[in-house]
């Protein structure tokens, strides 16, 4: 749970950039790819990512100016342009309208009662286990999956290094 704005603002910045650049490597191509016939392709994932940002922190009484049940576009950019302008909206809001007491106040959360600063914790913790999922059907697509808490295979050049044997 995030105790002030100040942490959550350092934590959110780094992990909304990476999500930022596994975003960006989509393709619209990519967008059709799931792990099996019937399951969430790629570009689902991708907009559930983004749709989620409005979807779940309207109920703390922020306020979005993208509608969280629009269409999965199919567009890549689109995409990428939806998660950028959501992140810097939420990242906004927080510091314009809460304060380190606020995180405390709790709201109605789909059946529970959480604090605000959980409600922040768990919305990264959704877009960081969905983000996760995106690399495997990336892999699946043949997109360069860029490095995240380290090295990607294709990430060791950065080092001047070769990947780990497999």
């Amino acid at each position: 749970m995030f105790g002030s704005i100040e942490q959550f603002e350092k934590f959110y910045q780094q992990e909304s950039e990476i999500t930022q650049k596994v975003m960006n490597q989509l393709t619209d191509e990519s967008l059709k790819q799931a792990v099996s016939e019937g399951h969430r392709t790629l570009g689902r994932i991708a907009w559930h990512i983004v749709n989620t940002i409005p979807e779940m922190m309207s109920n703390t009484g922020l306020k979005f100016s993208s509608d969280p049940n629009a269409p999965l576009p199919t567009k890549a950019k689109d995409i990428q342009n939806a998660y950028t302008q959501a992140t810097q909206e939420l990242l906004n809001n927080v510091k314009a309208e809460w304060n380190d007491q606020t995180l405390q106040q709790e709201d109605d959360m789909y059946g529970e009662k959480w604090k605000r600063g959980l409600t922040l914790m768990i919305l990264l913790q959704h877009e960081i286990h969905h983000r996760g999922q995106m690399t495997i059907l990336m892999r699946q697509a043949n997109l360069v999956v860029p490095s995240i808490y380290g090295p990607s295979k294709e990430g060791w050049a950065e080092y001047n290094m070769q990947p780990p044997e497999i």
